[in-house]
């Protein structure tokens, strides 16, 4: 009995936002296959994989998270840290702060990459998306 009270806890903990996401709702948002969570706290943005994926790694994972962060914060992404199921950005909204109702704060999203190509100005990966509400 205690196992299986033990198991429940676990696994309740599976789908959780992080410490300074707790309490924060989630946009739900699916890139290239990859189905995100997606919170934002200030400069933060947290992103929890809630597919499943076989082997996945954090290379692509970690460019998807950011894609997803990008289009609920309306903010660039300057960097991801995390790892295959959890990866929190750290935000770059200029000046003003994050734009307000970029995409409706709740809903999914379906998304596709058009066309990427590497800036030779900055050396940075550039992702044209096109995104469907679900």
């Amino acid at each position: 009995m205690r196992f299986v009270l033990l198991a429940c806890l676990v696994l309740a903990a599976c789908n959780t936002a992080g410490p300074h996401f707790r309490g924060l709702p989630a946009t739900t948002v699916t890139v290239e296959g990859s189905t995100f969570d997606v919170r934002v706290n200030g400069r933060l943005a947290e992103a929890l994989r809630t597919n499943m994926e076989y082997a996945p790694r954090f290379g692509p994972i970690k460019a998807r998270a950011a894609k997803a962060m990008e289009m609920v914060s309306g903010c660039t992404v300057k960097e991801v840290r995390g790892d295959q199921a959890l990866a929190t950005g750290i935000l770059d909204c200029g000046k003003g702060g994050p734009p307000i109702d970029r995409l409706k704060p709740q809903g999914e999203y379906s998304c596709h990459t058009i066309d990427s190509y590497v800036s030779p100005a900055t050396n940075e990966l550039v992702l044209d998306v096109d995104c469907d509400l679900i």
